[in-house]
């Protein structure tokens, strides 16, 4: 508890906010691509303790939020197959598929169960060899390392019961998509658990390509704050590039074990990202040789054309383009209780944060 209030003293927060106030002078977009920021960002209040020239927008960092539509319906048909049980974490349970959702399904009988760890699902798959348990792999480079150590246990236990349904996606090229796309930001906050994963590496190219400054942040006030003001810095003297606020957890090289099981079992792929359609070599596919354990390859279901809620703007608010406030279904038809869009599900959302902190 004391290593956490170091970076919750109120006199360092108010003390990076007075230089931030006497640094910044130039209008300044800054997005971060965590849910785990943006609610951060809101539960802190930070956004009243910048000047007005400095602008924080939400983008594309909730895992369950991303995920396409067709990747909830396809979830929905497993479900429906006889002697199939379905793993999956809490918050995908409750995503509206076109039709339904998971919650739905298993209230109808199909047996869809919440693990808190993607090894859950092997001890799940050993104890009924009889069923087929397929696995919803969710989440950027923090969780699909864990998502590829669980095929390779599977493999080297030979259990030949357990499959992935991979989502898993890999965060710098959806930051340059919204960069190609015209979307106005001056600056990345970047997420800190991708980042002890991958390195800081992966960012090279938005500050030497795309020229703008990129800075990895913890969760804490103190740390976001900081990490606002690096960027401040670095917009108003016109010297964008890659650092690291979040020093304690976040080095140049990462995890060099995790990247070696990530790659061992995952190759990249276009991929499909709510609001935002395909973006080339974003998402993670098993590996042929391992194809085993890929519930795409194994099962074969029809899945008609998916379609989005209807009024949900979840694809624009995790573009940046809009937030939940100029949804007319926030808070009104869409809560967190009964959700429409995926943005209002899951506790790393941009609408569930809104929600949860709108007073």
């Amino acid at each position: 508890m004391k290593y956490i209030d170091e970076y919750r003293k109120k006199e360092l927060i108010l003390a990076v906010s007075e230089k931030i106030k006497g640094v910044s002078k130039k209008e300044m977009v800054l997005m971060e691509v965590c849910g785990g920021h943006t609610m951060a960002i809101h539960r802190f209040g930070l956004p009243s303790l910048l000047p007005a020239n400095i602008r924080l927008i939400s983008g594309p960092g909730c895992p369950v939020c991303v995920s396409g539509q067709h990747f909830i319906d396809t979830a929905m048909a497993y479900s429906k197959i006889p002697g199939v049980i379905i793993t999956t974490y809490g918050d995908l349970i409750r995503v509206p598929g076109s039709t339904t959702s998971l919650e739905k399904e298993r209230a109808n009988g199909s047996d869809v169960r919440i693990v808190y760890s993607v090894l859950e699902s092997l001890e799940i798959a050993k104890k009924n060899p009889g069923k087929k348990v397929v696995f919803l792999g969710i989440g950027f480079e923090t969780t699909a390392p864990l998502t590829a150590a669980a095929v390779l246990q599977a493999k080297a236990e030979n259990i030949p019961n357990f499959f992935v349904l991979s989502a898993h996606k890999v965060m710098p090229p959806v930051m340059k998509a919204l960069v190609d796309e015209g979307v106005k930001i001056d600056g990345f906050i970047a997420p800190g658990h991708v980042s002890a994963i991958t390195g800081t590496g992966i960012y090279d190219e938005l500050a030497s390509v795309c020229r703008l400054g990129v800075v990895v942040s913890g969760f804490e006030p103190v740390d976001m704050m900081q990490a606002i003001l690096m960027l401040a810095l670095q917009i108003e003297s016109g010297t964008p590039k890659v650092e690291v606020q979040y020093q304690r957890v976040v080095h140049r090289d990462g995890n060099k074990l995790a990247q070696e099981v990530l790659n061992d079992v995952f190759e990249l792929r276009d991929d499909t990202w709510r609001g935002l359609g395909i973006i080339p070599l974003s998402g993670l596919k098993i590996r042929k040789e391992l194809s085993a354990y890929d519930a795409e390859v194994q099962f074969s279901v029809d899945i008609p054309e998916s379609t989005e809620p209807k009024g949900c703007i979840c694809g624009e608010i995790l573009r940046g383009l809009k937030t939940p406030a100029d949804c007319p279904l926030f808070a009104k038809k869409c809560t967190p209780s009964d959700p429409v869009g995926a943005c209002m599900v899951s506790g790393e959302g941009t609408c569930a944060t809104y929600y949860k902190y709108r007073s």
